[in-house]
Formats: C-alpha cells, structure tokens, sequence
C-alpha cells in the first residue's frame, strides 16, 4: 500500500513539474525572457579571425566581456582584436591557435588561463568546409574537417571544463550547422562533422545536469547557410522559407540566445517546423519536401571562400 501511495506521489510530482516547465515556455514565447549580464565574463571564441567569429567578438566587446580570440590566421585574428578594441573592448587578447591540433589547443588553452583568468563563455564557433562530394573529397581533407568542426570541441571543453565545474559557472556555446540535424548532398564530410559536434554538446548538457552543475549552461545553435564567404555559390529555392541568412542578423540571435540561456537556436525558424516534420514524415515524403525546397542542389553552384589577392 505504501508502495502504492509513493508511486502516486513520484506520479503527481512529474505531472506537476512537467506541466510548470511547458507553462513556463509558452510564458516566455509570449514574453522576452530576462537576459544575463555577461561584463567581466571571460569569452572566448574560436575562429575569432574572420565572418562569425569577428562579429561575435564586436556584440560582447560592446556587453562589457573580457575576450580571448583564437584563430589560426595571425594576421587576420588581429584585425579581429583591433575591431573589438575599437567596439569598446577594454580587455581583449588574440591567441594563435589551431584548434585541430590537440596539444597546441592544451598549451595556449593554459597561457589563456594563465595570462587572463578562467573562460567562463566558450564558443565553439571555429569550422571549414570542403565542399566537396564524399568519393572526390581526399582523405586528409576529410580528417580535417572533423578535426577542426569537431574534435576541438572536446579539446576546448577538456581545457575550460573542470573550472567551470570547479565554480558550478559558465557556458558552453556550440556553433553547429542546420547540415547538423539534417543531410545534404554534397556535405557528408561536412555533416559528419557537425551532427557530431550537436550530439557531444546535447551529451555534455545532460552530463553537467545529470551531476546538478546547474550554474553551466549549455547553447547550441543551427543556422542555414550564413553570407560569410563559407558558402560562397551556394543557393536557396525557397528564400522566404529558407533564406540564406545575413551575419549580423545570425549574430544578433546567437548572443541573444546566449544572454537568454536558450539550449536550441535553429536558424531561421521554419527549421523547427521542419526537424517536426522529420519525426513522423515517410521517407518518400521527407524526400518529396526536400527536393521542392532545393536540398539536393544547394551545393551546385558551391565555388568556397574567396582567397585574398
């Protein structure tokens, strides 16, 4: 009877509980939820040198963030720190790194740490892309686009983890790829890469809440296609549904759903409407959608970032 009587209760609690956290999300679909003050936070971001990277770096220059900026381009990582100076950045440090190599992430991972302070804001935003179909992509191509798209990020997260934890504070920000929840032709290497990254942060959400770190928060973030150069050529047959999307708006929404402690940003919003349909959608139909939304041809036209002179 006992028994009886605290499965009751475990029952009622969950129902109540659940029901509060769904209450809870309308709440803020209909009201903005409050934002956090991230001055003094030390944020730092990888593939600081150019696109998202450079204009994150100017949106938390501007919120008062100490910055630590690694890129492996030199030259162009310290453009970065000049227009995050100029934006307002009162303490801001550029870092030669390349995050695919794991030792050289853990030794400047402890200069970082010992010449600025513990990161408190890691953002995964560092990536390349092939663009290349999988049988005519080279191997070492291959290699190092998960190195750089993917296993940074367990590199990072081993370096600024443990203090993290050590203070129950910090966020942990991976910049992944709507290539991320869905397959593209012409993306294999690409798509391996970022479903990988989602699925390890999704992981360590659920680690740092399994252990009750409540303080670590964790945002990851899918956009479309970005008018960074990455994609250069690529197209969209739908651009009111799927728009190739403009970086200051990307970047507008990332820190705002950092500031927000969002767990998901998907870019723009009809990728919810999509990754729904996905759930429950025959194959033939899924396919069917695709090919009216352009999905197996976006990559036709795909020529890459344009080298500088």
């Amino acid at each position: 009877m006992s028994s009886n009587l605290e499965s009751a209760k475990d029952m009622f609690i969950f129902l109540g509980k659940s029901l509060f956290s769904i209450l809870e999300a309308l709440l803020f679909q209909l009201i903005s939820k409050p934002r956090k003050n991230v001055a003094g936070e030390i944020v730092l971001i990888t593939g600081a040198g150019s696109g998202l990277g450079r204009l994150l770096a100017l949106q938390f220059a501007r919120l008062g963030a100490v910055l630590v900026l690694w890129d492996v381009n030199k030259e162009a990582n310290e453009e970065s720190l000049q227009a995050a100076r100029e934006a307002g950045a009162t303490r801001a440090h550029a870092y030669t790194c390349d995050c695919s190599q794991r030792e050289e992430v853990y030794r400047v991972a402890d200069q970082v740490k010992k010449e600025v302070g513990d990161v408190s804001i890691l953002i995964n935003n560092a990536g390349i892309v092939t663009g290349k179909k999988f049988l005519d992509c080279p191997d070492d191509l291959m290699e190092k686009s998960l190195d750089v798209n993917f296993k940074a990020h367990l590199w990072t997260y081993k370096a600024f983890l443990p203090a993290m934890v050590a203070n129950n504070h910090g966020h942990l920000v991976c910049i992944s790829s709507s290539a991320g929840l869905i397959g593209v032709n012409g993306l294999a290497d690409y798509c391996a890469s970022k479903f990988a990254a989602f699925g390890f942060a999704e992981s360590m959400f659920l680690e740092t809440s399994a252990q009750k770190q409540n303080g670590i928060k964790t945002t990851i973030v899918c956009p479309f296609f970005i008018k960074t150069g990455m994609f250069e050529g690529c197209t969209t047959n739908c651009p009111t549904l799927l728009p190739i999307l403009e970086p200051e708006y990307a970047v507008r929404k990332i820190v705002e759903a950092i500031l927000q402690e969002k767990l998901y940003l998907y870019m723009p919003k009809f990728l919810y409407f999509i990754m729904f349909l996905k759930s429950f959608l025959p194959v033939k139909t899924g396919m069917l959608i695709a090919d009216y939304l352009g999905v197996f041809h976006v990559m036709d036209g795909f020529t890459g970032p344009k080298k500088k002179a």
